[in-house]
C-alpha cells in the first residue's frame, strides 16, 4: 500500500536535537559525554513549583482547562508584566500554550497565509524557519553576518525588495545572545508599524540578560505579539508550558486554532507555573552560575581557537567563529562529539548560508562540566 508523504516534512532537520540524540546514544553506551548542544538548564524547576505539582497530583488535578489557560495563571502572567516591566496588561490578552513551540505554531497559523513573506534574522532559531517553511510561508532571511542584531534599516531594506507581512526577532537572541538596545528596539517596532508589518517578539530569554535590563516589545506597541516560556529562566523545559500576549483581535482566532490543535496546555504544568513567579531568589542563584560559566567560556573558548562572534549579552550561549579550525561545522561537530565527547551545535542550524563557519556552545550546564569540556577540547585540538 502506498504511503502518502507531504512535502512539509522536507524541512531542514533541527540539528541541535540530532546532536542531542547522538549524545544520548553515546551516553547509553557508557561514554562520558558533556552536552553543550541544547538550551537545557542543569537545575530542576524551583522547589515551590515542584511542590505545587506534587499537591496537584495528590489531589488528582490533571485534566483539560479552558483553551486559553487557567484564569489564575493568566492573571499571574499579567501581574508579572506590571511587576517586571511596568506594563499594564489585561489577562484576557494572555494565552497559555504548550511551550513557546506551540505559541509559534499558533501565531504563524493565525497571522500568515501561504505565500506571505515573513522576515527573520540569520543567524536565528531554526524552528522559526522550519515551521514557517512547513506552512508554506515565504521566509525572508536577513543576514547579520554572525554578530549584531536586527535593526530598522535591515527591515526597511528587506521590505523594499518585496512587501513583508511580518517580522520575527528575539532579544536576547538564540544563538548569539545579542540584545537589541532599547532605542533600536523602539525604532524597529515603529518602522514595522509604519510599514504595516506585524511584529512577533520572542522574549523567551528575558531575565537572562547580563548587560542591560529587559525591555518588552509591549512597551512600544500593544499590537505586538509577544511569546515567552517557563523553559529557560524558570528551568521548566520538560513541563512544556509557555505563553503568548496578543492584540485583542487575535485572541479569538488563536483560541479557535488552539482548541483543535492542542485543546489546552497541561493542567499540571499550569498549576505549577503559577508558583514560578515567586521563586526569583532561587532562580537568580541559578543565573549567577550561568554568569560564572559565561566568564569561563569568554576566556577559554578564544584560547582554544573558537573566536566569540557575537556579544554574549544574554541567554546562555556562546556563538563562535570556527573558521580558523574548519570550514565545515557539521563535520567538526560530529568529530568533536565522537572523539572528545563534547556536544555542541553546528552553525548550519542557525544560518544555512554562512553557518559552516560557526558553532554554538550552551553554557546552561554546571560549572564543573564546563571546566571539563574546555579541558577536553584543549586536549583534542592538541592531538
Amino acid at each position: 500500500m502506498p504511503v502518502s508523504i507531504s512535502r512539509r516534512g522536507d524541512v531542514e532537520p533541527f540539528h541541535a536535537m540530532d546532536v542531542l540524540a547522538e549524545a544520548n546514544r553515546l551516553k547509553g553506551l557508557g561514554h562520558p559525554v558533556i552536552s553543550m548542544a541544547v538550551g537545557q538548564p542543569s537545575d530542576p524547576a524551583p522547589e515551590t513549583v515542584r511542590a505545587a505539582a506534587a499537591r496537584a497530583l495528590r489531589d488528582g488535578r490533571i485534566g483539560y482547562t479552558d483553551s486559553l489557560g487557567l484564569a489564575s495563571l493568566r492573571d499571574a502572567i499579567a501581574t508579572h508584566y506590571q511587576d517586571h516591566y511596568g506594563v499594564s496588561l489585561s489577562p484576557e490578552r494572555v494565552v497559555v500554550t504548550t511551550g513557546s513551540s506551540a505559541a509559534f505554531n499558533l501565531a504563524f497559523l493565525a497571522m500568515f497565509d501561504v505565500g506571505d513573506r515573513v522576515a527573520i534574522a540569520a543567524p536565528g532559531y531554526p524552528a522559526y524557519r522550519n515551521i514557517l517553511a512547513a506552512l508554506g510561508v515565504e521566509i525572508v532571511e536577513i543576514e547579520l553576518e554572525g554578530a549584531g542584531h536586527l535593526t530598522a534599516a535591515h527591515l526597511l531594506a528587506a521590505h523594499q525588495e518585496g512587501p513583508i507581512k511580518g517580522v520575527l526577532f528575539a532579544s536576547p537572541a538564540n544563538p548569539t545572545g545579542a540584545i537589541i538596545p532599547r532605542d533600536d528596539l523602539k525604532e524597529l517596532i515603529a518602522t514595522a508599524d509604519g510599514l504595516g508589518i506585524s511584529v512577533i517578539s520572542d522574549e523567551i530569554y528575558h531575565r537572562l540578560a547580563y548587560s542591560a535590563p529587559d525591555v518588552t516589545a509591549l512597551e512600544f506597541s500593544q499590537d505586538a505579539v509577544v511569546i515567552n516560556s517557563f523553559s529557560k529562566y524558570y528551568c521548566m523545559t520538560g513541563w512544556r508550558i509557555g505563553w503568548m500576549v496578543l492584540p485583542s483581535a487575535l485572541v479569538r482566532p488563536v483560541e479557535r486554532i488552539q482548541q483543535s490543535l492542542y485543546i489546552s496546555a497541561p493542567e499540571l504544568s499550569q498549576i505549577a507555573a503559577i508558583e514560578a513567579f515567586s521563586a526569583s531568589a532561587e532562580l537568580d542563584r541559578v543565573k549567577a552560575r550561568y554568569q560564572a560559566n559565561r566568564r569561563l567560556l569568554m576566556r577559554r573558548l578564544p584560547e582554544l581557537g573558537f573566536r566569540i562572534a557575537a556579544p554574549m549579552d544574554g541567554a546562555f550561549y556562546a556563538f563562535c567563529d570556527i573558521s580558523g579550525l574548519t570550514n565545515d561545522s557539521m563535520e567538526f561537530a560530529r568529530r568533536m562529539l565522537a572523539e572528545a565527547h563534547v556536544a555542541a551545535t553546528p552553525g548550519r542550524d542557525f544560518d544555512p548560508l554562512a553557518g559552516q563557519r560557526y558553532m554554538r556552545f550552551s553554557y546552561a550546564g554546571n560549572e564543573k562540566e564546563m571546566i571539563e569540556a574546555m579541558n577536553r577540547l584543549g586536549r583534542w585540538l592538541d592531538r
